[in-house]
């Protein structure tokens, strides 16, 4: 019954690199279609690629990948292949990241970027019942100099893009570096969200609050060796986004068994559960439920609140989070009354 329950309950997704959703068969096939050469002529050389020893070596393979995407119709179909197979998880709400520096940078326009993947998102309201958010993420290997070019660049999309974060390799990259570039996107108007606390310490995570005044923190599971930030971010409710099969995949926790999502929870904080990159970590967020209800042992309300987490950690406005979680609390109502 916790597999059903899990399979149909309404959830958000928070942390969703579209890129990462690229799986290895139409990786190949856009390869194909863009005459592009990859040092794989198979799924399976692929797919034995994907076992990482930190997040460096899984980035070196997304970069690698991610030279396919050359048109506004690789973006959309992209884009669309994911909301496909989240919409069959009952994802009611997902709220995107993008690169746009790793496809700038080979000379791939930003708007084309952007349009595939917007258009793919209104089809997917229109089509899937599927709301959705999209945020643009600064590279942090990259100077903070190229981050304010790609902010100047997004600016006519204002409407479109409804924050900005950080993203890539987080040792020696700390969030301070990007100070200024957060302060300019906030003065325009954007959210900020960071990531933090996945392999970089808990002083990122307080930097990521202190200075760049984000929403919400994405993955931030090394708060927990930090008692006063645990405090704070139980008090201020700042939304973690977890992502548990990437973190055991990039060598975070050795085992789902270790992770602490539980304990987070148990401790009063707003954590959600999320795929990251789901085509190179093993699962989308169905698959990140399941497993992880499976070796952390949730009980039916554990997972009711972190779907209820879901939609309140999300960018949706008021009314509209209300009408979701009114959702939420009417499945869980017939659930309940299945059960008994």
């Amino acid at each position: 019954m916790i597999t059903e329950f899990i399979q149909q309950i309404p959830k958000a997704e928070l942390h969703i690199h579209i890129e990462g959703s690229l799986e290895p068969e139409f990786m190949l096939n856009l390869a194909e279609r863009n005459q592009i050469k990859l040092p794989f002529t198979s799924v399976e050389e692929i797919r034995q690629a994907y076992q990482f020893n930190h997040l460096q070596s899984f980035l070196d393979l997304y970069y690698l990948g991610s030279r396919v995407l050359l048109t506004e119709q690789d973006f959309y179909d992209l884009t669309w292949a994911y909301l496909e197979k989240v919409a069959c998880q009952n994802i009611r709400h997902t709220e995107i990241f993008f690169d746009p520096q790793t496809h700038t940078q080979r000379g791939i326009p930003f708007e084309v970027v952007l349009s595939g993947i917007d258009q793919a998102l209104q089809a997917g309201q229109k089509k899937l019942g599927i709301s959705s958010r999209l945020m643009l993420c600064f590279l942090r290997h990259l100077s903070p100099e190229s981050a304010m070019e790609i902010l100047k660049q997004a600016i006519p999309y204002q409407d479109q893009i409804i924050a900005v974060g950080l993203d890539s390799s987080e040792q020696n990259h700390p969030p301070s570096q990007f100070k200024d570039v957060f302060e300019v996107a906030r003065n325009l108007g954007f959210l900020t969200v960071a990531h933090a606390g996945e392999e970089g310490p808990p002083e990122y995570i307080w930097q990521a609050i202190n200075l760049l005044k984000v929403s919400r923190i994405d993955h931030g599971v090394r708060c927990i060796e930090d008692p006063k930030l645990v405090q704070y971010l139980k008090e201020k409710q700042i939304p973690l986004t977890v992502c548990p099969l990437s973190n055991v995949r990039l060598k975070v926790f050795p085992t789902l068994q270790h992770h602490n999502l539980k304990t987070l929870l148990d401790l009063g904080l707003c954590v959600t559960v999320n795929s990251d990159d789901p085509a190179y970590f093993g699962g989308y967020i169905l698959e990140n439920f399941l497993e992880t209800q499976s070796a952390l042992n949730f009980s039916f309300q554990e997972i009711y609140q972190l779907a209820k987490n879901s939609f309140l950690a999300s960018f949706l406005g008021e009314q509209e989070k209300h009408n979701r979680i009114d959702e939420l609390d009417q499945f869980m109502q017939q659930f309940t009354q299945k059960l008994s």
